[in-house]
């Protein structure tokens, strides 16, 4: 066995990150963790440098829904860390594999209130999954591999790790931990039985697949479960990736304003499989699809935390596995000689096809709806489409039809600002898929700054800002409850044409939808990040109705 060599913590800490497999990580650079930038400097190991560390924290976020592994962020101390709290909340009810390191104050100026400090545990204690200290450069090995597992196990979500200044220039003579890998939970046999009996016995059952722990061959495996048993399938708020929209078992997703017709088949169900998700606040249309805490629905929930399972909705079956577990399994699973329910399939994917194929004309020149269908006809399936918080963004999972696994970029949390540093970070991880990120004109202006790091690294993503004037969402509600009486909703926005070619990317105005096509062949044409800076009729708020008919009551 080689002799160990002292290393500092901050050595000790990247050989860690390395021996882990971390490929690339983020970060707003900070005097508190200056030994880790060290070590970093002679690291393979991509750097993204961002202007926010809330940028920063969602573009790991975006690496962990894109990769099933964990991002990585480093911060400084006190505001560098709060500001990368958005990010946290967003890895914690998204169930997204993260790891966010913060500088700390040196460990003999803890409880002074030192420059900057903060009690991490205290702060992050009810978003993170662990909170942790490292308080001797010896155990960093220890303690980064089991945050490697907290962050991937189970429900996966964030860690916090905080690092004292001295703990990192402290040498320490230690071995790196191996490379932690997941365990997953598999069905018990008896358990795939009694699925079996439930959905000989159903009638109109429907799959709905959610949360996190898939990947790739897992969504195949569901596919094929899908087709011998010719169920409805359906996917839950914002996890559109996880059933192919062109497959004829596809019945649309669960979210926010779900297609009617679809939210009736939910409650209609006799048998409902939940595999994966929490049919939580928004997918479960305010906790009204289910009833609580006993459904009318024989419910059955596959979760990879046994916690989960009965939290929310007491089940007829819980399945504790993790959903690429269960997905294998399934192969054990025989359908019954006869299907009743083939006809139902049927309309369940006519309904969603009527849903989503032809847009509804509304005021404005710039129809939101005709350049999403143009889009959907344009793009490759391997196209990965990002987008935060906001109405606009109701135009993009109506009409966008997802076909690939991991390319959508979305907070579940309903987090605003996320768009568009998940698609810096989607670019930089698969340069060959075309990316492009929708924000409204709040939402751009919460993480704009990003826009900078797409320049700096020579990302050439497409973003189109779909510009009302105001908090539109916001704005919808208000004139739902107090109608005609707008209060702090009203925006007054830049030229974002302008503001990209100022940070020396392209730039371009759209004001009608013949505008439209010409400008994203252009933007993409330059190899450049690229902004469109397209302008929506205030009345377009939604796909269905203008904002007079929600004043109105219609």
């Amino acid at each position: 066995m080689t002799d160990l060599q002292a290393r500092t913590g901050g050595r000790i800490l990247v050989d860690q990150l390395l021996a882990q497999g971390v490929e690339r990580l983020t970060c707003v650079p900070g005097e508190s963790y200056l030994a880790v930038l060290d070590a970093l400097h002679d690291a393979s190991i991509d750097v993204l440098v961002c202007r926010n560390e809330g940028g920063a924290a969602m573009m790991a976020e975006a690496y962990g829904k894109l990769t099933g592994r964990p991002g990585v962020c480093f911060v400084t101390r006190g505001p560098g860390a709060t500001n990368a709290s958005p990010g946290l909340h967003i890895a914690a009810q998204d169930s997204t594999p993260m790891i966010l390191f913060v500088g700390q104050v040196e460990s003999a100026m803890k409880g002074r209130e030192a420059f900057q400090e903060l009690d991490y545990r205290a702060v992050f204690g009810s978003i993170a999954k662990w909170v942790v200290e490292i308080d001797d450069a010896a155990r960093i090995p220890e303690l980064v591999a089991r945050a490697f597992r907290v962050a991937t196990q189970g429900r996966p979500g964030p860690v916090v790790i905080a690092l004292p200044e001295d703990v990192l220039t402290d040498l320490a003579t230690v071995a790196d931990a191996p490379k932690v890998e997941p365990v997953e939970t598999w069905p018990g046999l008896t358990d795939m039985v009694r699925l079996q009996k439930l959905l000989w016995a159903a009638e109109r059952p429907l799959v709905i697949l959610g949360g996190s722990r898939w990947s790739e061959k897992a969504v195949r495996q569901m596919v094929r479960f899908a087709e011998r048993f010719d169920l409805p399938v359906a996917t839950s708020f914002r996890r559109a990736t996880l059933f192919p929209a062109k497959h004829p078992n596809y019945a649309g997703d669960v979210g926010i304003g779900p297609n009617p017709k679809l939210a009736a088949r939910v409650k209609e169900a006799d048998v409902l499989v939940l595999v994966g998700g929490r049919l939580s606040e928004m997918p479960s249309s305010s906790y009204t699809l289910l009833d609580v805490p006993t459904p009318r629905q024989t419910l059955v929930h596959v979760h990879a935390n046994a916690e989960e399972i009965g939290r929310v909705y007491q089940p007829a079956l819980g399945i504790n596995a993790s959903a690429s577990a269960f997905a294998a399994a399934l192969e054990t699973v025989h359908p019954p000689v006869s299907i009743p329910w083939g006809e139902r399939t049927r309309e369940a994917r006519a309904d969603f096809l009527a849903w989503t194929e032809t847009p509804k004309t509304l005021p404005g020149a710039f129809q939101y709806g005709e350049v999403m269908a143009w889009l959907r006809a344009r793009l490759p399936e391997d196209t990965i489409v990002c987008n935060g918080a906001g109405n606009y963004a109701i135009w993009v999972h109506r009409y966008w039809r997802t076909n690939s696994f991991a390319s959508q970029l979305a907070p579940t949390s309903g987090s605003m600002g996320y768009g568009l540093p998940a698609a810096v970070m989607a670019k930089r991880q698969r340069p060959e898929s075309p990316v492009v990120c929708f924000a409204g004109d709040g939402c751009f202006l919460m993480n704009g700054q990003e826009f900078a790091t797409a320049v700096q690294y020579g990302i050439p993503i497409v973003v189109l800002v779909i510009d009302n004037g105001m908090f539109g969402t916001i704005r919808m509600h208000q004139e739902r409850h107090y109608p005609g009486r707008p209060s702090a909703t009203a925006l007054t926005n830049p030229d974002f044409n302008a503001y990209a070619r100022a940070f020396g990317g392209h730039g371009e105005t759209v004001w009608t939808t013949e505008e439209f096509a010409p400008a994203f062949e252009r933007a993409v044409a330059s190899g450049k990040p690229a902004i469109l800076h397209c302008f929506i009729d205030p009345q377009a708020i939604t796909p269905a109705k203008t904002l007079d008919e929600i004043s109105l009551g219609g």
